[in-house]
């Protein structure tokens, strides 16, 4: 394809590129660093980090030893930490320590993944499926080619091998994996100074967090030889130092058109903001009732409470008339150079026109696709239990490469972890959450899911409360029973089970619909809009993020806030107890109060820098240029979150715990000194 109308048009209207890109480790723009900073990223720099740094949870992390030490974050950790409580032992609330490597504490259900090596698949996969293929016809082959590659990478390796699409599907990389299944809790501090502020302080700046965790990766029992580690900075971070972080940034929507921010604003964004303000305030009642109610929600309100935040700055970012007018702007001169270009002209410019339509067309069903398919019953483990094991039974008698993503060969360890997890579940919680789940599909009515077969004519508490009393899939072999034998599943009579059958034909329904409709756009009209952009940018323009490894760059750097205020690079130990109160969530753990006359006042408790990030980048490790770390990502400021669709370094920030910091509170408040001589400190 040559695009020369476009590459001449736009020779003069590429955006001035400042510390922005979330890039990919084998397309990194080592020149535009180096002249900008005067600093030189070798490849062997970029592979060190690469291999040096783990996908986690849901997020990020490092080792920090040869010895499979990993550092995170402890809202990265918090779901290991909360399940490994119990009555006697609240760990989210009162921290962990391990005195040594046999009091390290396994956890249910974690798993850490390192990216050992790369391919470009682009080929192999657009030809399963010509230009000319029906797009949702096209979709099936290009999703049955990225199956067989995924399943031969594992044969071949028996790593964790999955296929990532780039620029909506413009390029495409076999990304291989060293899975760790084995995970131990080390370190972890109190809820209370993790995550000080609490809500209030959730995506603002200054911040006084210590939001920091570390567990250890096992084989066969014993900790994990991992030389490819971080070593830890000796004199910490700087202002105006220019700084790396590497990790896993979750998903933006930077190529996006136009109509499909629209989208994103009018119907998604909402619909999830209204779900999750609804389960927030149910959670929060439930947790007042008594402090075992507390401890058993406290993972999903704060998990719940965070994503509103996040979500309600993305959608005010949609709301701002100056980010959709550089869209808008941007998407006419690419459009006017495509209608200039003789070789493609008014009909290949219609594309744009195909995804507006196709999403005007999809918006009434995004309710019920929700409901039903993604996330369902949102926040109920035993629901989420049941489909898997419905799904799985059914998914599983397909050819590997016709069967649900989620369970091709190349998913079925991450599957698995999950599904059989030992982790605790709270009736009184799963009953709150079906109740107010059941409350949606009522209003959402019989014409879309089977709520008369659901409710059976009772009230949606009382039939949340059959469904998991009637249910034995708390029980782990229980689980592995009905997954392994369809007829047992079949002759069952378990209640979620029956449940997540009853909702499976219309979710399944809809999600054929939504892959013809929405991600059949991929293969076609969405993906030729990328071709266009890609054609011009290039190596210069980097791919959405995907929750895979990239790495991006910046410096640490204060700003000016709303009110023209200058706010500083770093805040300090002395600003945290200027900052600390005797109200919730003001109120600093006892050994910090008690530890306060022994802490230096100036030292960086947490800083802030330029570097491009989003959500998943949580515990991604922040490092200089001699690959030391310096810091550690757990935040972005209110004004980062719109950047999900357009970067801005002039207030945005990503907001990181100082390794100075960290130093000073293993030493002086936790008295860590294997962990501290175990990090080289």
């Amino acid at each position: 394809m040559k695009l020369h109308g476009i590459l001449f048009i736009f020779a003069l209207a590429l955006p001035v590129v400042a510390d922005e890109g979330m890039w990919l480790f084998n397309q990194f723009p080592g020149n535009q660093v180096k002249q900008k900073y005067s600093a030189e990223v070798t490849p062997a720099f970029l592979e060190h980090l690469r291999l040096s740094s783990v996908r986690i949870g849901g997020g990020s992390g490092s080792f920090v030893s040869p010895n499979g030490l990993i550092f995170t974050n402890h809202h990265v950790a918090s779901d290991c930490i909360s399940k490994l409580g119990s009555g006697r032992y609240d760990y989210m609330k009162d921290g962990f320590s391990a005195t040594g490597q046999s009091q390290e504490l396994q956890c249910p259900d974690m798993e850490a993944n390192v990216l050992v090596a790369l391919e470009d698949v682009t080929k192999q996969v657009k030809e399963a499926a010509k230009d000319e293929t029906v797009p949702a016809e096209a979709l099936q082959k290009r999703r049955a080619a990225i199956a067989r590659l995924e399943k031969e990478c594992i044969d071949k390796t028996a790593d964790n091998c999955a296929v990532v699409k780039f620029y909506s599907g413009e390029r495409y990389d076999l990304y291989q994996y060293r899975r760790y299944t084995d995970l131990r809790l080390v370190f972890a501090p109190e809820f209370g100074i993790a995550f000080f502020g609490g809500d209030p302080d959730n995506f603002t700046y200054p911040r006084y967090d210590l939001d920091i965790a570390f567990l250890r990766a096992y084989e066969n029992g014993q900790p994990a030889a991992t030389p490819q580690y971080l070593a830890w900075s000796a004199a910490g971070v700087k202002d105006a130092e220019l700084v790396f972080v590497a990790g896993n940034p979750a998903s933006t929507s930077r190529l996006a058109t136009g109509s499909q921010l629209a989208f994103y604003r009018d119907a998604q964004l909402p619909l999830q903001l209204a779900r999750l303000q609804t389960r927030i305030a149910l959670l929060s009642g439930y947790g007042a009732r008594n402090e075992d109610n507390r401890r058993a929600g406290q993972r999903s309100l704060f998990s719940f409470s965070n994503s509103f935040k996040s979500l309600e700055g993305k959608l005010s970012g949609l709301k701002d008339q100056r980010l959709m007018e550089r869209k808008a702007a941007f998407e006419k001169k690419l459009r006017k150079a495509v209608e200039s270009d003789p070789k493609l002209g008014d009909s290949a410019a219609k594309v744009w026109d195909d995804v507006a339509l196709a999403y005007k067309a999809w918006t009434p069903m995004e309710k019920p696709f929700e409901l039903l398919e993604r996330p369902a019953a949102q926040g109920s483990s035993l629901f989420r239990i049941a489909r898997q094991i419905v799904r799985l039974s059914e998914e599983r008698a397909k050819a590997n490469d016709q069967r649900l993503t989620e369970f091709r060969d190349s998913a079925r360890k991450t599957l698995e972890l999950a599904l059989y997890s030992p982790a605790p579940i709270d009736d009184g919680l799963e009953i709150v959450l079906l109740a107010q789940y059941f409350e949606e599909l009522k209003a959402l009515g019989e014409k879309e899911a089977p709520v008369k077969a659901i409710l059976q004519g009772r009230m949606p508490r009382q039939a949340a409360e059959a469904y998991v009393r009637g249910s034995k899939l708390k029980d782990v072999a229980e689980r592995k029973r009905l997954a392994a034998d369809p007829d047992a599943l079949t002759k069952s009579g378990d209640a979620m089970i029956q449940l997540a059958q009853l909702v499976d034909a219309p979710a399944r329904k809809l999600r054929k619909r939504y892959e013809d409709s929405i991600e059949s756009l991929e293969a076609s009209s969405v993906e030729r809009i990328a071709q266009y952009r890609f054609k011009v940018l290039g190596a210069t323009d980097y791919p959405d993020a995907t929750f895979t490894p990239r790495v991006s760059f910046g410096v640490v750097k204060g700003y000016s806030g709303k009110t023209q205020k200058a706010v500083p690079f770093a805040t300090t130990f002395g600003g945290l107890y200027q900052r600390a109160g005797k109200d919730d969530p003001y109120i600093l753990p006892a050994r910090w109060v008690e530890a306060k006359a022994s802490l230096d006042p100036v030292v960086p408790l947490n800083f802030v820098s330029t570097c491009d990030i989003t959500g998943g980048n949580s515990g991604s490790p922040t490092v200089n240029t001699r690959r030391e770390i310096v810091g550690i990502v757990f935040d972005g400021n209110i004004e980062s979150l719109p950047i999900t669709y357009q970067y801005s370094e002039e207030q945005a920030r990503s907001v990181h715990v100082a390794s100075q910091g960290i130093v000073e509170a293993l030493r002086k408040i936790y008295r860590a000194d294997r962990l501290l001589k175990e990090m080289g400190q």
